[in-house]
């Protein structure tokens, strides 16, 4: 039987090779089946499965371990899972160096709602799966002809149902969508919530806003179910407007505004209010919030107008007075204001939730083009004497170096440093508790 080069290829680890095909589906008619009539994904399997393998950007050790993963049920068109773009993140937040995605072709359907629920562990699936696993391991495995241990890893996130709304294509970002979900929020009862997520770097939520009932529907809500409500939700759900944020990143950053606490409680007790510009709108959460609950004057610049479009009419963003947005480039605009110098360009705080528009450089935020020395510089000139930057920073995961050398540049511009980690929240307390200087 003669084998093609690209399989033949994957004996060895090859830096970032991405490879995907179609084979024969092991689990037809058997017990473990995942993707069967009786599964969650409500009998999305087919005569074949899609194999998708994807080596590590990093380099490999003398022995390359390989894991793979089973497509959750249901999500197999999902980006995270469909995508070279959201295997990488998968593969680079393990210790692997090449990860295997089994899971339904693409072309098989999913239902309109999909129903999250985790996979047995151990997962009765492993066995069937572990010859074609052992295929496409690297023959460096198998030193002194032993078997190598291929661990099934699982996905895990909080979502209990997802359902998609809306596709849309960008000018700027490209392919999104607009997606409503039920998210566990133990011991307290699931929360309604609704998302945009971006093709292009589909493991990272851009905007998550709380769903609440239409008045006009509410007493019929009362009595649905979580997955009557969202087969539903056009009609019976509207996001929270100018609520409290519901992603961790979101509430550290305006968590961040404490270290000009004073100065911000001086401007409105003069009867001024303190001037926010949000580089990065998004669904819009937080120039909503910040302009609310915090009664700032709010400038967004959102590099893409079909985004803000998506915010208008998914999540609730509204203009006023006190807030305004603009189709640009938030990074060309602080240096275009630093330039003109102008008085009425000196803000508060200048917040930066911009990603990089290349998830396979490793870097999800900033873009590497906000953190040159003469960009840093822009951003603090165009803040008031008692002003703060602040940036939503997520770094290479295997790498700490980026996070060093950003530090190291913020230095050199800034006259003091502090910083949040967002994963602490998960730990106790308020992020007001974690500011740290550093």
């Amino acid at each position: 039987m003669s084998v093609s080069p690209e399989l033949e290829g994957l004996r060895r680890i090859a830096p970032s090779r991405f490879l995907s095909f179609s084979f024969p589906n092991p689990f037809l008619g058997h017990a473990s089946d995942p993707y069967g009539d009786g599964g969650d994904g409500g009998g999305d399997a087919g005569e074949c499965l899609r194999i998708a393998v994807l080596d590590s950007p990093l380099p490999a050790p003398p022995i390359p371990r390989t894991a793979a993963m089973l497509v959750p049920a249901g999500r197999h068109r999902d980006w995270i899972f469909s995508t070279r773009a959201g295997h990488l993140h998968l593969l680079l937040s393990t210790q692997f160096s090449r990860l295997i995605l089994v899971g339904p072709e693409l072309s098989a359907p999913s239902p309109r709602v999909i129903p999250c629920a985790a996979r047995p562990d151990p997962d009765p699936a492993h066995a069937r799966l572990l010859p074609l696993l052992l295929a496409l391991c690297p023959v460096a495995l198998f030193r002194d002809n032993a078997v190598p241990d291929v661990p099934l890893l699982t996905f895990h996130d909080d979502i209990l149902l997802l359902a998609p709304v809306k596709f849309i294509t960008g000018t700027v970002v490209g392919e999104m969508v607009v997606e409503d979900v039920a998210i566990g929020s133990a011991p307290g009862p699931p929360e309604l919530c609704r998302r945009l997520r971006f093709k292009r770097m589909p493991c990272l939520v851009q905007t998550q806003v709380r769903l609440c009932q239409l008045p006009a529907a509410a007493a019929a809500a009362a009595s649905l179910s979580l997955l009557e409500a969202l087969e539903g939700s056009d009609g019976m759900l509207q996001p929270e407007v100018g609520g409290s944020l519901v992603q961790p990143y979101l509430q550290a950053m305006v968590a961040g505004l404490a270290v000009i606490a004073p100065s911000i409680e001086e401007s409105i007790q003069s009867g001024v209010r303190p001037r926010c510009l949000c580089a990065g709108v998004g669904g819009g959460s937080l120039p909503m919030s910040i302009r609310v609950g915090l009664q700032f004057n709010v400038l967004g610049v959102e590099a893409d107008g079909v985004v803000l479009g998506v915010a208008r009419n998914h999540f609730g963003l509204v203009e006023d007075e006190f807030l305004h947005v603009h189709v640009g480039d938030a990074i060309q605009m602080i240096e275009d204001f630093a330039r003109r110098g102008e008085p009425d360009m000196n803000f508060s705080a200048v917040i930066v939730d911009l990603d990089s528009s290349d998830a396979m450089c490793g870097v999800s935020a900033p873009p590497l083009e906000m953190i040159h020395g003469s960009v840093l510089l822009a951003a603090r000139t165009i803040l008031n004497q008692h002003g703060v930057l602040i940036l939503n920073v997520i770094p290479p995961p295997a790498d700490g170096s980026f996070y060093t050398g950003l530090i190291d540049v913020l230095r050199q511009v800034f006259s003091e440093l502090y910083e949040i980690d967002v994963a602490l929240r998960k730990l106790a307390g308020d992020f007001l508790e974690h500011i740290r200087k550093i």
